[in-house]
């Protein structure tokens, strides 16, 4: 059936049509609900657009069971939901949706007595939206995680309910106009509970600014979360991570990742922004593009719980006071650097584990609790600010590493290579 106005669009649903055409743009007086098993289908217009159905004051479409929504604008208010779920069926059947671009979340929320449903994604462009007020937020060291333009989240307790999520081509937000909140949230009910899992998923670029109050060190957004309960076997990014604000992560997982490869660059420009934090398991992680961060406290790359098989960079480089390159807490395997880890601050405030603390910014750190398996460095490892460690092993160690070229320290009072409490490493200079 064929619609042009909201009035046919309701008619249609009323009389039990199950393929829905839309034909034209038009303003919905409402949030709209579609029942079991309805498609929903933009037709293009005469000059190839698509159809836009706008929302003036509430949520977009509400997804039952077995839903498709294709080729259609969908503008809600950014603080609203464009696509969200409503029903707590056992089984809620596959929803598909492919070629849409939202104004607004689309939230995909499992609750009790959800047992399984699939989603799967193809082309999904989230222009604006705005996720800070949602309650529903993964807690764990320390802080609690602010939903993301794109959320899919398992929030029943019961370890048997499941989603299978796959996505290919996902954009949200835009160069320095990030969405608000979080960008790509994925999570389960927590470490036990509801799952999410993935076979794939591929995104384009991802800009999302959290707006957290410099200070605020229980709360934290990421442009990419993949969140504990939550496993994924292929993660690739074609485009390039950014965030802009306080406490926001680029790439962060609590959960796992197979293989996660991004092709273009990682950047932090708030305070406390790391480019990429692990407190999960990751098997593979190959950053193709630069990390870069240049807020205060921004680190480059944090292991602070979880392990990581082989994790490969092109290069680290921070900014900010306090911007540590690296710092490993816990047992890894190979980590590569094809050119420099290179930090140019001193020391400065960053947050860790929900604390505010005093950090310098040392390029490479092995810290208590770390061990690495093997090190390669394909530039020189580099501080610029006064007081600082280029290198610097405290308690952990380092099993094997390869430098070709220089550790180097400009700074004030600042030194090459420093081993303390027994820190171990093969000898580099």
């Amino acid at each position: 059936m064929k619609v042009s106005s909201f009035n046919e669009l309701k008619a249609a649903i009323d009389y039990g049509a199950q393929y829905i055409t839309v034909t034209r743009s038009f303003l919905s007086l409402q949030s709209i609900t579609l029942p079991p098993s309805v498609q929903l289908i933009g037709q293009a217009q005469e000059n190839g657009t698509l159809p836009s159905i706008s929302f003036s004051h509430s949520d977009g479409f509400a997804i039952t069971c077995n839903n498709q929504i294709h080729n259609l604008v969908i503008q809600a208010p950014s603080e609203h939901r464009a696509i969200y779920n409503v029903t707590a069926d056992d089984h809620l059947g596959t929803f598909e949706f492919s070629n849409l671009t939202l104004n607004g979340q689309f939230s995909f929320i499992a609750r009790s007595g959800v047992k399984n449903a699939r989603i799967n994604v193809s082309n999904l462009d989230i222009i604006a939206a705005n996720t800070c007020h949602y309650l529903e937020q993964p807690q764990k060291y320390g802080v609690n995680v602010l939903q993301g333009a794109f959320t899919v989240y398992n929030f029943n307790s019961d370890p048997d309910s499941l989603i299978e999520l796959n996505i290919e081509g996902l954009t949200i937000g835009r160069e320095n106009a990030p969405v608000i909140g979080s960008g790509m949230f994925i999570s389960g009910f927590g470490d036990q509970g509801g799952r999410v899992l993935s076979n794939k998923i591929t995104t384009q670029a991802v800009y999302s600014n959290g707006k957290i109050p410099y200070g605020v060190a229980n709360i934290i957004s990421a442009a990419i979360f993949v969140v504990y309960g939550a496993e994924v076997k292929e993660l690739v990014h074609e485009g390039d991570i950014v965030t802009y604000g306080v406490n926001d992560m680029v790439l962060d997982t609590w959960g796992s990742v197979e293989n996660w490869l991004i092709k273009r660059n990682v950047i932090s420009y708030g305070p406390s922004g790391v480019g990429f934090v692990n407190f999960g398991y990751v098997k593979n992680f190959i950053v193709e593009g630069a990390v870069e961060t240049y807020g205060l406290g921004a680190r480059g790359y944090n292991q602070y719980d979880g392990t990581v098989d082989h994790i490969e960079f092109q290069s680290i480089t921070t900014y900010g006071d306090g911007s540590v390159g690296i710092q490993i807490s816990k047992k890894i395997g190979k980590l590569t650097v094809h050119g420099n880890v290179h930090t140019h601050g001193g020391i400065g405030n960053s947050l860790v584990k929900g604390l505010n603390v005093t950090l310098p910014a040392i390029p490479l750190s092995i810290k208590e609790g770390g061990d690495v398996e093997e090190i390669n460095i394909g530039g020189n490892i580099e501080s610029n600010g006064d007081d600082i460690v280029s290198y610097q092993v405290d308690t952990g160690i380092v099993r094997a590493f390869n430098l070709k070229g220089k550790v180097i320290a400009t700074g004030k009072n600042s030194q090459t290579v420093v081993i303390l409490n027994g820190g171990q490493t093969p000898k580099i200079i």
